[in-house]
């Protein structure tokens, strides 16, 4: 089943998750090279492709996971997560109907 995992970025973390950034992607990589990734990217703080400064608000990881328990935990030892990028980080059930 796929689930939606939504990570809210904590105030000013721009510069922490740029440090973190290469491990956070190459973990989703390794969904994409398994074939169980349906979508993945962040949320700008402002109205652009490129939000420079403004930085982001979080991101969101919609992926197929053995389980909701699988999901949390694939979603806790992110790296946004454990470093602190992500100050509170949900999962949720997702069913794709289109297209």
């Amino acid at each position: 089943m796929y689930y939606a995992i939504f990570g809210e970025d904590a105030p000013d973390s721009l510069s922490l998750r740029l440090s973190v950034r290469e491990e956070h992607l190459a973990r989703i990589r390794g969904l994409v090279d398994e074939g169980r990734l349906f979508a993945a990217g962040p949320h700008p703080a402002i109205d652009s492709e490129d939000p420079g400064e403004a930085g982001f608000t979080g991101s969101l990881i919609i992926a197929e996971f053995p389980s909701l328990e699988d999901a949390q935990a694939w979603a806790d030892s992110d790296p946004y997560a454990r470093e602190g990028v992500f100050t509170r980080v949900r999962v949720k059930p997702y069913r794709i109907v289109l297209p």
